[in-house]
């Protein structure tokens, strides 16, 4: 037996190697409140109940307690109405695919309708659950959902409509009250993905914000899904799906009496499920309560306004559409390559997150701003200057044209895993190199392949690293 201390030790040396999770430096994947307290507390909370299994309610009533807690929490920020009902699940992907779940056998053959920014949660739903999916193009220049033609693309086959609040690319809020009548005319369930905005959007129309209606308030909306481990600041995994009733929640669930052990009862897609993450978020939801959050919001929102515009007097530089919420992309001229900015930008402590181009979105680089973003903004912003001027300095990053187009041609469908090993090693992703410093010239070559390939390849390099 290895000594505990022997084993801590090791976890810190390998979590040393790790993104930083606090201090407002990793601008993706955290989500950091800057209080020292809220993560002791969840930490805390989390010993606590670690052992306790959400498999079964009666067993365990304490999570019972605090599930409810949450929903109703939750229900009371998204439109306060009654006959809401919902279930605490693992993050925002698996409270899209129940919604999806949940709507799924309301038809033959079913089919959703969501915009081209809407999460990839959805496609994935779409893959497992055998749903056919309509992708329907967004206002080129906003990226908002474009309600005339989502209402357009129901048909006698859809069972459901998506819309985001915000989108996670750019961080615009859709035409939620447009959707969702259209769906409501149809008979059609709508999904208003929250996931982002749902625990800060209230807070920051409280602080005088002109948000736009999403909630349950808006007729039509069947149901939100709010991630506590983003803007309510607790541990991961925590989110929380809600149904206008409890009808419409209850195809998500599953029961099994058929075979000779415990009757299944499963309120998610999981079954044995930790209590050490409900315990957490039930324990930081109470502790911060609403003027908590109110406080949070409004660091929060105060970084995201002060960071936008000096990206704006970055010249080169143009943020894409207009965000409501904490979330904010920007792209850049052609005078520089936007992903050595982000390799510049890692260079000097912080890490902002590249997205590829993607129909009338071009390569930008995405922000998830947070309250621990408060009070760097001028430290960011100087940086990110200094990382433009760097990126322009060092030029374009360049693609061989041969190998440009001999990668998009390819066909992920037809090549071995041996042939695609090949590639990998060629884009410096080669099992044996570890994870590069540098990105730039690995992007900008994925840049030139089709999504498929694109997938492909990033598929056969995740299955590198997940290999002892």
């Amino acid at each position: 037996m290895n000594p505990p201390d022997v084993v801590l030790a090791e976890l810190r040396a390998l979590r040393a190697g790790d993104l930083p999770t606090h201090g407002g430096r990793t601008l993706a994947y955290v989500y950091d409140s800057g209080m020292s307290e809220v993560d002791s507390l969840g930490a805390a909370a989390h010993a606590l109940a670690s052992s306790a299994n959400g498999l079964d309610p009666t067993a365990f009533p304490s999570l019972l307690k605090m599930e409810n807690d949450l929903v109703l929490a939750a229900s009371r920020l998204l439109g306060d109405v009654p006959g809401v009902v919902g279930s605490v699940t693992s993050g925002g992907t698996e409270s899209c695919l129940l919604a999806v779940l949940a709507a799924r056998d309301g038809r033959p053959s079913p089919s959703i309708v969501l915009p081209t920014t809407a999460h990839a949660a959805f496609h994935k739903a779409a893959h497992l659950f055998g749903l056919r999916r309509i992708d329907v193009p967004v206002d080129p220049v906003t990226f908002r959902a474009d309600p005339a033609a989502m209402a357009a693309a129901i048909d006698d086959s859809t069972v459901l409509v998506v819309a985001s609040a915000p989108s996670y690319a750019h961080g615009v809020l859709d035409p939620v009250p447009e959707i969702a009548a259209a769906a409501l005319e149809r008979g059609v369930r709508m999904h208003v993905d929250a996931c982002i905005g749902g625990w800060v959007l209230p807070y920051f129309a409280r602080l005088g914000a002109d948000v736009p209606p999403f909630d349950f308030r808006v007729p039509g909306v069947t149901s939100i899904s709010v991630d506590l481990h983003k803007y309510a600041y607790c541990p991961k995994g925590t989110s929380v799906l809600l149904h206008a009733s409890a009808e419409l929640r209850r195809t998500h669930y599953f029961a099994s009496a058929s075979w000779p052990g415990y009757t299944m009862l499963n309120t998610t897609i999981q079954s044995t499920r930790s209590g050490g993450p409900l315990a957490a978020a039930w324990a930081v939801v109470n502790h911060l309560g609403s003027d908590g959050y109110l406080k949070l919001a409004s660091a929060a929102r105060e970084a995201v306004s002060r960071i936008r515009s000096g990206i704006e007097e970055v010249p080169g530089l143009r943020v894409l559409g207009d965000p409501v919420s904490t979330l904010v992309a920007f792209t850049g001229d052609d005078g520089f390559d936007l992903f050595t900015v982000a390799d510049e930008m890692k260079a000097r402590g912080w890490y902002v997150q590249p997205q590829f181009a993607h129909l009338s979105s071009p390569v930008n680089l995405h922000l998830t701003v947070t309250a621990a973003n408060h009070g760097s903004e001028k430290e960011f912003l100087a940086d990110l200057a200094a990382s433009v001027d760097a990126a322009r300095g060092a030029g374009p990053v360049t693609v061989d044209p041969a190998v440009a187009e001999f990668v998009a041609a390819l066909d992920p469908a037809t090549l071995t895993s041996e042939q695609f090993a090949g590639l990998l090693a060629a884009a410096g992703l080669g099992s044996d190199a570890g994870l590069p410093d540098r990105m730039a010239p690995i992007n900008a070559l994925l840049a030139t392949a089709p999504a498929p390939l694109r997938e492909r390849l990033l598929l056969e390099f995740l299955g590198a690293l997940y290999t002892p």
